[in-house]
Formats: C-alpha cells, sequence, structure tokens
C-alpha cells in the first residue's frame, strides 16, 4: 500500500469516464488523486456549440475542483502525465515529478487524428478542446468579416465557403450549425455581402454519412442537411488541404474547392500515453482491455473511454460516446471496490447498456436511434436531443444558463456568443472597399434554404 492506511487510486482523465468512477468512488475506503491537464470538466458533445457561437465556453465546463469539492477522500491535480510505469506502480509527469498508485484508472481520451497528414491541422482545425472551439468560431466570424471587405467575387465566394471533412455526428451538426449562421443569423447583418449566398459543403469519404446510424436514419440526416442548405457529397475523399483550399478525389475525379475556411471531423485517435502501458492497442491507438476493462497483464491498471477497445458481446466494440464511458466509470469503480476488499472481478465483466444515439442537424432537425429499435427525426428527435443534452450537463448552473440561451435562440434565431477573440490577420493590401450595394456572390453559390 502507498503512503497510509488507506489504498490510493489514481485518476487520469477528469472527462465523463474518470469523473463518473470518482463519484461512484466516494463512500469507498481509498484515497483518490484525480489528475487532469487542465482544470475544468468538458460536456464535449456541446462543444461544436462553442464553435459556432450558439454556447459560450462556461456554460459546457465546470472547474474539477467544484465537482468534488463535497467528496473528502479526493485529491484533484492539475499535471501533465506522460508516461505510465505500470511495474513500479506509479505516473511520471512532464515536470519530473512522479506519483504512486495502488490502482490506477486511465481515461485520457482521445485526440485529432489527420490519418498521416498532421500537416492538415493548421489549415483544418479539429474540435476537442475549448480552444478548438474558440479557434474555429474565430475562424467561421473571420470569414464573413474579410469577405465584406473584398469587392472581388472570387474572393467573396471563397471566403463563403465552408468545408467539413468527416460525415460522422460532429461534422454533420458543425454543417448543420455554419448553415444556420449564414442563412439565417448573419443574413441581415452586412451591407456588401450577402450571407445567405454561403456554400457549406459536408465532405464524407465512405458512401453515407452517419455510417453507424440504421439507413433510414442515415437517409433523414442527409435530407435534413440539404433542406438547410448544405451540400452534402459522399465518396468524397479529401487528398489534400491548403490554406486556399481542399482538393477532393470524387467518383468523378478530382476536384479542387476554393476555400477559406475548412474543419476537420473526420478521425480521432487515442491518448498518446496508452502507448507508455506497453500493452496491445487496436489501429486507432485504443488499449485492447480485457473483459474487466483491465490493461492485459496489469490486473490494477484500468483504461476506461475514448482510451480503451471494449468488445461487447456481439463482437461489436463499444461506442466512444458519454453514456458508455459513464458506466465504464461507475464498473472500475465497484471492481477496484472488490479487489480492496479481496473480492473477485472476473466473473462480472462489463456489459455495455446501449442508451441509444442522438445527432442533432439544426433548428427542430436531428435524428435519434433509441433502444427498442425506436427511430426518430426531425421535431421529436431534436427535443429528445435537448432533453438528454441539458440533463447529462454536470451543475446546476450550467443547466439553467444552457436552457435560457437556447431558448432566447430559438426565439430571436440570433446567436449570442459571436465574439472573434484573439489575433487574425488579414489580407492585404485590398483594393478600394467599395460602398457599393450588396450584390449575389456567384451565380453558382447557394441559395437560401426556403
Amino acid at each position: 500500500m502507498v503512503n497510509g492506511d488507506r489504498p490510493h487510486v489514481v485518476i487520469l482523465g477528469g472527462g465523463f469516464g474518470g469523473l463518473y468512477c470518482t463519484r461512484a468512488l466516494a463512500d469507498a475506503q481509498v484515497r483518490i488523486t484525480l489528475v487532469d491537464k487542465r482544470n475544468h470538466h468538458l460536456f464535449q458533445p456541446l462543444l461544436y456549440q462553442v464553435a459556432t457561437a450558439a454556447l459560450n465556453p462556461a456554460d459546457i465546463a465546470q472547474p474539477i475542483r467544484a465537482i468534488v469539492r463535497k467528496q473528502p477522500n479526493v485529491e484533484v491535480l492539475m499535471a501533465d502525465v506522460i508516461k505510465i510505469d505500470a511495474d513500479h506502480r506509479r505516473v511520471l509527469f512532464s515536470d519530473g515529478d512522479a506519483l504512486s498508485y495502488d490502482y490506477l484508472v486511465v481515461a485520457t481520451g482521445a485526440t485529432h487524428s489527420y490519418f498521416g497528414h498532421d500537416e492538415w491541422q493548421s489549415v483544418a482545425p479539429g474540435l476537442k478542446t475549448i480552444e478548438d472551439a474558440l479557434e474555429i468560431r474565430k475562424r467561421i466570424l473571420f470569414a464573413f468579416e474579410e469577405a465584406e471587405r473584398h469587392h472581388d467575387p472570387l474572393a467573396q465566394r471563397a471566403w463563403l465557403t465552408f468545408v467539413v471533412v468527416g460525415g460522422g455526428p460532429t461534422g454533420v451538426e458543425m454543417a448543420g450549425a455554419i448553415a444556420e449562421i449564414a442563412f439565417q443569423t448573419l443574413k441581415r447583418d452586412f451591407r456588401r455581402i450577402d450571407p445567405t449566398q454561403a456554400r457549406v459543403l459536408l465532405l464524407e469519404g465512405t458512401p453515407h454519412i452517419l455510417g453507424t446510424y440504421p439507413e433510414i436514419l442515415r437517409r433523414k440526416a442527409a435530407e435534413q442537411l440539404v433542406k438547410l442548405g448544405v451540400d452534402v457529397r459522399t465518396d468524397a475523399r479529401v487528398t489534400h488541404i491548403a490554406e486556399r483550399g481542399v482538393t477532393v478525389d470524387m467518383p468523378t475525379g478530382a476536384q479542387h474547392i476554393e476555400a477559406r475556411t475548412v474543419v476537420w471531423g473526420a478521425g480521432v485517435a487515442a491518448s498518446p500515453l496508452a502507448r507508455t502501458l506497453g500493452v496491445p492497442l487496436d489501429r486507432a491507438g485504443r488499449v485492447l482491455v480485457t473483459p474487466t476493462l483491465n490493461a492485459p497483464g496489469h490486473e490494477r491498471v484500468f483504461v476506461i473511454g475514448d482510451l480503451a477497445a471494449v468488445k461487447q458481446k456481439s463482437g461489436a466494440l463499444v461506442p466512444g460516446v458519454a453514456p458508455a464511458a459513464m458506466q465504464e466509470g461507475k464498473y472500475v469503480a465497484q471492481a477496484i471496490v472488490d479487489l480492496v476488499h479481496e473480492k473477485p472481478i472476473f466473473g462480472h465483466p462489463f456489459e455495455y447498456f446501449d442508451k441509444g444515439s442522438l445527432a442533432t442537424i439544426g433548428r427542430k432537425k436531428a435524428i435519434a436511434d433509441l433502444p427498442g429499435h425506436i427511430r426518430l427525426w426531425g421535431f421529436l428527435a431534436w427535443m429528445a436531443w435537448l432533453f438528454i443534452h441539458v440533463l447529462f450537463l454536470i451543475g446546476f448552473r450550467n443547466r439553467i444558463l444552457v436552457l435560457i440561451e437556447w431558448t432566447w435562440a430559438y426565439a430571436t434565431w440570433q446567436r449570442g456568443s459571436r465574439l472573434i477573440t484573439g489575433t487574425v490577420a488579414h489580407e492585404g493590401p485590398h483594393t478600394e472597399v467599395s460602398t457599393a450595394p450588396r450584390a449575389p456572390v456567384s451565380s453558382s453559390a447557394i441559395s437560401p434554404p426556403s
């Protein structure tokens, strides 16, 4: 045992998995150290709403210390873990310090994957952190400002073209939200450009968007995106991304799309911390855990959330969603209690209860794949999405703020967080700014949705 009478449990990561594991150990006779390189828990499913100016960062994040302040057996450390030394039961920090443990829970999540093209990251940011969301928000809003400063129709068209790469839930939600910004929120805010002439393209390399959903919901999602004004292109494999556009390999041949704003939502990779465990990983870098969520060969090390590749009885992997991480966190907490009391846990492997999947597309537009083969789309799915996301938000204050923001946005079509923050670099020099009345950007631009 380490430094004390009670076993020391170290939990790496303050996301859903780590936080729910911490809470489930509230009454256990253990000492807990919760380590995260940030000081807040982030509700990632709503991160895209920060990126599209619907919510503020504080609406979907809460300080970890505030969440666990009433749990006396928890100590919180803000630190960056760079290595796990499982043989000596300790974790190593980037500043050279180390922390010993009796039981370890690794829940450090995932990061962006550019499929070997990391050079694309600077021109096509992904969406995993508040910093990512603020950067994307800045780029989206700045694009309209730059278009307003040009009077060359080709330059305006490039600035008013938005490309979202990846047709999973993140890509679908981002594309729908950008379309609403252009076609509704900003349509009367500019004098020289018409924001409703913007182009929003969603590129997916496979034959379908939302590939994990049933076929009927994939079709309904595509239909709702088209109604919003999004140009959905499947079998569109991105081969190059640069500052001024995207090259796409289509069934009809290669095509270059002039666009000044590109958002990446095509892939994720597990936290690199998994590699330091020295255990088998899958192609995405996730730990191939045992049925009891252990790192193979390490009974006292558990891996959960997006970092774990967990097989269900059907052979399919448990999806990397918040409800799965929550269930895994609770399971591991009970497993640790069993081990502390020298009870076997191996007779009770982890079983995932699928509570369904939801994706929102826009105002009164969503899809829901719920237990019992219940499939919803449109307004009912949107209401289910609203209710569930507010329910899972941590903190009463956060729920009230989000409800107020959503109610206001629903009533006015406005987004209350349209601030461009951070350094921006204008192109230049421009030719003289024209004060002529607004004109269409291009005859081939997408028309505003009806």
